[in-house]
């Protein structure tokens, strides 16, 4: 009988050659000021929709002294129309209960039903029409297309299936692809991830940098070498990290030289299932795409989401749903911080870019000594350093008038004792010149730390 799993890891050229460039090349190749009309003309029907028929949304713009009849080009929407929040939607829920007055679609034309994860207190809910969860995975596939993703493919799936979106629209979308779907999420125990994934010759992983990377490391302490695996694709959400370089070049030599690509940008609750912000695989450098005819992402001035910014400018993310009936953002808030270019791609897609993803949630900046500090900049410079795990915690306290940092690192586990004072000497001087303030290191013992699987909360404020 003939094995039908592959002998070896797939390669990059490989994936790129066996099968046709685009999954939709006409839309994907649009001219972009052709593809500006379709957008302006979804916003203006989006617009109308929500005005007429969301309560939400007419007493937001009335509120404001906003409608929809006063946009008639993209800079008009960016200028004139109010954004929305996620404590907006919270509040509106608790008083319209329970899908808040945008819902959009009547109870019995509900096909799903998720939430947020709740961490920060009640769920989110969130409801999802047949219609909208066709189009999401349509959309999902054409951008996991372009990620490299093919019908060949077998991928296991370590995202969550809880309430939150992540694994499920993962599934569907690569059925869709015509990939086989192998999703053990993330309550099955590490160890038997590791066993399956050998068993199963599995061809790409799906989960969060922080869980790829203990995976990988939970891997060889079992004995079974990941970069003998036949995994040549990682796709990482969830969490910053897919587009820096210092954290795909771990994950990437962890997994045997397995490109990683960024699915994280855009992955907030509000804009799930459309997964349709991702990297590229015929760019090595990160960064993701943005299909502005799904999801219409605008790069705005941090103080004033009314004020668009220039391609090359660092700005807040905000993001529109084109086509979304039940429940549709329009102008949502996420509060993401990312630069756009509109200077093409070597794969061919006319769509714009984040060249380095999203840098981290400006809620989530924190300013030290009056330094602007992201986590993910303080990941970054944790995992360029040779004998640091990827775990750590970054502990915030007040010391009379002034806010401190320090961060706890686990070592590797093979790093002896009398090695650790140097790898603290060697993570305080790669975070000094990551975050530009001093930051003291402590060394704990690995395990010290619960291991993150999904949305990495690192961050420790004790103020």
């Amino acid at each position: 009988m003939t094995s039908l799993l592959p002998s070896r890891r797939r390669s990059r050229e490989d994936r790129l050659s066996r099968f046709p460039r685009y999954r939709d090349e006409e839309r994907e190749t649009m001219p972009p000021a052709q593809r500006d009309r379709v957008i302006l003309e979804r916003v203006q029907a989006q617009l109308q929709r929500a005005y007429h028929e969301l309560p939400f949304y007419r007493r937001h713009y009335d509120a404001h002294g906003f409608h929809p009849d006063q946009v008639r080009t993209l800079a008009d929407f960016t200028e004139k129309v109010p954004v929305i929040t996620k404590k907006m939607l919270v509040a509106d829920q608790a008083e319209h209960p329970p899908f808040g007055s945008y819902l959009g679609i009547e109870r019995r034309d509900l096909a799903r039903v998720h939430g947020s994860s709740g961490t920060s207190g009640k769920p989110t809910m969130y409801g999802v029409s047949m219609k909208d969860w066709k189009r999401a995975g349509e959309a999902s596939a054409l951008g996991l297309w372009c990620a490299g993703f093919r019908p060949d493919d077998l991928v296991q799936i370590t995202f969550p299936f809880s309430l939150f979106f992540g694994g499920w629209g993962n599934v569907q979308a690569f059925e869709l692809l015509g990939a086989g779907a192998f999703p053990p999420g993330s309550m099955v125990p590490t160890e038997r991830q590791v066993e399956l994934l050998d068993e199963l010759s599995i061809d790409a992983l799906v989960g969060t940098p922080s869980y790829l990377t203990h995976m990988a490391r939970r891997s060889a302490e079992l004995g079974r070498d990941p970069r003998d695996s036949a995994v040549g694709l990682l796709l990482v959400g969830g969490e910053p990290g897919g587009s820096l370089p210092e954290v795909r070049a771990t994950l990437s030599e962890l997994w045997g030289g397995a490109d990683v690509i960024d699915g994280a940008a855009g992955s907030c609750s509000e804009m799930y299932p459309f997964l349709t912000n991702i990297g590229c695989l015929e760019d090595p450098d990160g960064g993701v795409h943005l299909f502005q005819d799904e999801n219409y992402t605008e790069i705005v001035a941090k103080d004033d989401p009314n004020v668009g910014v220039p391609p090359g400018t660092a700005g807040g993310t905000v993001a529109t749903h084109l086509w979304r009936e039940s429940q549709p953002m329009i102008r949502f808030w996420i509060g993401d911080e990312g630069v756009l270019t509109d200077d093409g791609c070597r794969c061919g897609r006319t769509y714009p870019k984040l060249p380095r993803g999203v840098f981290g949630r400006l809620d989530d900046m924190l300013v030290i000594r009056g330094a602007n500090v992201y986590p993910s900049a303080i990941e970054a410079a944790v995992r360029s350093v040779d004998g640091a795990s990827g775990e750590f915690r970054v502990i915030v306290e007040r010391r009379g008038t002034l806010d401190e940092l320090t961060v706890e690192v686990e070592p590797d586990v093979d790093v002896p004792a009398g090695s650790r004072e140097t790898l603290r000497t060697d993570l305080e001087r790669a975070l000094a010149h990551a975050v530009t303030v001093r930051v003291p290191v402590t060394i704990v013992d690995p395990g010290t730390h619960e291991t993150q699987t999904f949305k990495a909360r690192r961050v420790i404020d004790r103020r």
